[in-house]
């Protein structure tokens, strides 16, 4: 049974980066030895508001239209400190730096109005070899009084940890070669998303930022935040969603910043015309960034 960790507000993230800094140095030098299960614990905060003039930013960035009811992904983007608090705790058995964030899937019953005070909570479980390391799934859940309104599960990889007593996933058959669908718009995202996107979601990993910070972390350049890249997905496919929402996203190849995401977003046969999936990839390397769908209440 889970135990409830009621934190006394939305914990900063620059400050848990730092914290998983510290872990990963003690971790290297022996003098805390990571675990091999994860903490039956869920981070909890009450009463969490939502700052206006924050999300006026977050809108514009995404090409969102201003509007009182908050954006799915912005939820997301609220919660998100809770969820890595959980990431960031000693008792926590992967390393929260590097963590590759593999797919979202998102339950929402109604729209959320700017002006409601949500309670957050945040766990992980499932987790389970991969292929190329452990994988776990992150939920984090959102309700407005007694009613959940928001369910949130993220799929997170550490490449290359392997926990005790555990074999890795067998590697799955090749898949075909990408197809790519006809265009329907082209994304073009400049160096600074990735600062930009920080600063308006407080998610200030390294390896989205610059040159130097990502080199730190293994890659070249740095990446767009898988996050930036749903929202204007959810919000392209439903500007303005009256009801409830559902959605998925799953990440393939990064995108490197500076860079061009061509997309292509169509509506499901026999759905009903509620299901729109969406696609996003690299015209010049001829493979996907991202795959997803959007169905609107």
């Amino acid at each position: 049974m889970a135990r409830d960790t009621v934190l006394p507000a939305l914990p900063g993230l620059p400050a848990l980066y730092r914290r998983a800094v510290t872990l990963a140095a003690q971790r290297s030098l022996g003098r805390a030895a990571a675990p091999s299960v994860l903490p039956a614990v869920r981070h909890r905060v009450d009463g969490v508001r939502t700052d206006l003039a924050a999300l006026t930013r977050f809108q514009r960035l995404i090409g969102s239209a201003g509007r009182d009811q908050l954006p799915s992904a912005y939820l997301h983007t609220l919660a998100f400190p809770v969820a890595m608090s959980v990431l960031a705790r000693p008792d926590f058995p992967l390393p929260l730096l590097g963590m590759v964030h593999l797919s979202n899937e998102v339950h929402q019953d109604r729209q959320v109005s700017a002006f409601e005070p949500l309670d957050v909570v945040a766990y992980a479980e499932n987790l389970r070899p991969h292929a190329a390391g452990t994988q776990l799934d992150v939920v984090t859940e959102i309700s407005a009084g007694d009613h959940r309104v928001w369910t949130g599960r993220s799929v997170y990889l550490a490449r290359g940890v392997r926990l005790a007593d555990t074999a890795p996933e067998q590697r799955r058959e090749d898949r075909p070669p990408f197809a790519a669908p006809t265009p329907t718009g082209v994304w073009t995202l400049d160096g600074g998303i990735g600062r930009r996107y920080a600063a308006v979601s407080g998610d200030w990993n390294p390896i989205h930022l610059s040159g130097p910070t990502a080199k730190a972390l293994g890659r070249t350049t740095p990446i767009a935040h898988g996050m930036y890249l749903a929202a204007r997905m959810v919000d392209q496919a439903v500007a303005a969603p009256s009801g409830g929402l559902d959605w998925r996203i799953d990440f393939a190849a990064p995108v490197p910043l500076p860079g061009v995401v061509t997309t292509s977003f169509s509506r499901t046969p026999g759905d009903g015309g509620g299901r729109i999936d969406a696609i996003g990839w690299s015209a010049k390397r001829r493979r996907p960034h991202f795959t997803g769908w959007v169905r609107a209440d």
